[in-house]
């Protein structure tokens, strides 16, 4: 799926590969699975309001934006930086790198969980694993990537493509079996599955619940340093981004309908985030008489797709961070790059931090607690950085004459400035409202536990953020010295 090689013998990637090395990012099947936990079939609704009032126009923004600045590799710490100068460049680099930490350790934790089923068949891995084994195992699987990504050429692509392709075909003949199913008479097992069933109640639970369905749909940005390595970005990249929607709308609405009828979305496990995935495709397989052969087929399909996730996430996140951040606000250390150009101090810092956000949640009481906690950071810290996005859209759009584009995301000015404070306001308030432990019963010793947890996680990755500027300071004076 590379193109041609061109003159000087480099390979570009083509935007239908830019698409699934950024689909495994944004989308997957687990993500359908925690919000159709938190908002029952009453998400379906919600899926297709965010595809058209967010999905689409921030992709569209990302599209815009990647045009703009198709000569640059840094991505969404570019835009800032030239739209806002070196000091938010930095501010935005760091804070949208350790925002993706959390993520990086649920993929891994994902991973661990995808093993077990492989190995037991079953949900049993809670019960056989300590939490301190499960922090162990998350540490050691970083490790190990950190290696392939510094050994294996073309690991990302070639997980990406497999991992990418193989998860959007297995929601597919999810969709196809559903529709099978109820074509050979079969019933929902949501029961009553009526237009009412549709309807969210607007609650607390589900207004703290929006930060995941954003968390969900957000991530497309992460394919943007890949657009230097397109023949064509400026014309490309947008076409990756509409490929990207249509997989999102496809996989968020129709996935989530299907679950409606292998769940009872009235009364759902209280494990579902964590192996949800795993009882949709049991289920199917026991409706089909088929045994376990969904199961294991998803298996092993989720352990391709989260490698594939952690492969792009540690590249392109720590890329993001490292190759276009104003070198003064960074000790030299972290900018070092190995023989394949890769920043290895990056990665081993990701693997740091990473561990001390794993053990600080393993505090929690129990394996379903830690997974759903870490999860629901995301939807806190994601939602935020994606705000420096929308805030350089406003400016580019400001300054359009500065800023020349060959795709025009909206071509009234005033329109589009509007559009991208109204993606910049919504994101930040259920950023906001995600605070609130949609998982837990209000007025528990866990409840505050998690609570107290979502506040300060952030508060120590900002913190940490505000030491290297210091450190890099000191490096300076001592040199001069």
């Amino acid at each position: 799926m590379l193109d041609d090689l061109n003159p000087d013998n480099k390979k570009f990637l083509s935007w239908p590969v830019v698409a699934l090395i950024d689909f495994v990012t944004v989308i997957g099947f687990d993500d359908i699975i925690y919000n159709f936990q938190n908002q029952g079939l009453a998400v379906v609704t919600t899926w297709i309001l965010m595809l058209f009032v967010f999905v689409i126009p921030y992709e569209m923004i990302v599209g815009h934006l990647g045009s703009v600045f198709s000569h640059d590799g840094g991505g969404m710490t570019t835009w800032v930086r030239h739209t806002s100068g070196d000091l938010w460049g930095y501010i935005c680099a760091w804070t949208y790198w350790v925002s993706g930490l959390p993520y990086i350790v649920d993929v891994a934790n994902s991973m661990v969980i995808s093993f077990g089923w492989m190995i037991y068949g079953n949900a049993s891995l809670s019960d056989k694993m300590s939490n301190a084994m499960f922090a162990l195992l998350t540490a050691i699987i970083f490790t190990i990537f950190i290696f392939l990504q510094h050994r294996l050429r073309n690991s990302l692509q070639i997980l990406s493509i497999i991992g990418g392709g193989a998860m959007f075909l297995m929601t597919v003949l999810y969709v196809i079996m559903t529709f099978a199913y109820l074509g050979h008479g079969g019933m929902p097992h949501t029961q009553p599955f009526n237009i009412k069933s549709f309807i969210p109640h607007v609650d607390m639970k589900y207004l703290g619940s929006f930060a995941l369905i954003i968390f969900a749909m957000n991530g497309s940005e992460f394919a943007a340093p890949y657009v230097t390595e397109m023949k064509n970005g400026k014309r490309d990249f947008p076409k990756a981004m509409w490929m990207l929607a249509i997989m999102t709308g496809f996989l968020t609405v129709l996935g989530s309908f299907s679950l409606g009828i292998f769940f009872n979305a009235h009364h759902l496990p209280h494990d579902l985030k964590m192996n949800g995935s795993y009882y949709a495709f049991q289920t199917m397989g026991k409706e089909f008489g088929l045994g376990h052969f969904f199961l294991y087929a998803f298996a092993i399909t989720q352990a391709i797709y989260m490698m594939a996730q952690l492969a792009v996430l540690l590249d392109a996140g720590t890329r993001m961070f490292l190759s276009d951040t104003a070198k003064k606000y960074l000790p030299r250390g972290l900018t070092k790059l190995d023989n394949r150009g890769l920043p290895i101090n990056g990665y081993w810092l990701t693997t740091g931090i990473c561990t001390l956000i794993m053990v600080a949640s393993a505090t929690l009481p129990n394996m379903n607690s830690i997974f759903n906690q870490l999860l629901n950071l995301n939807g806190i810290v994601s939602p935020y950085t994606t705000c420096f996005l929308f805030s350089s859209f406003i400016l580019v759009r400001l300054h359009d004459k500065e800023y020349p584009s060959d795709f025009v995301y909206i071509k009234n000015n005033k329109l589009a400035i509007m559009v991208g404070i109204w993606c910049f306001a919504i994101t930040f308030l259920f950023a906001t409202l995600g605070i609130w432990p949609v998982d837990e019963k209000p007025g528990t010793a866990t409840f505050y536990h998690v609570l107290a947890l979502n506040i300060i996680e952030p508060l120590i990755l900002l913190a940490i953020g505000a030491i290297l500027p210091w450190i890099a300071k000191h490096q300076r004076q001592k040199s001069l010295s």
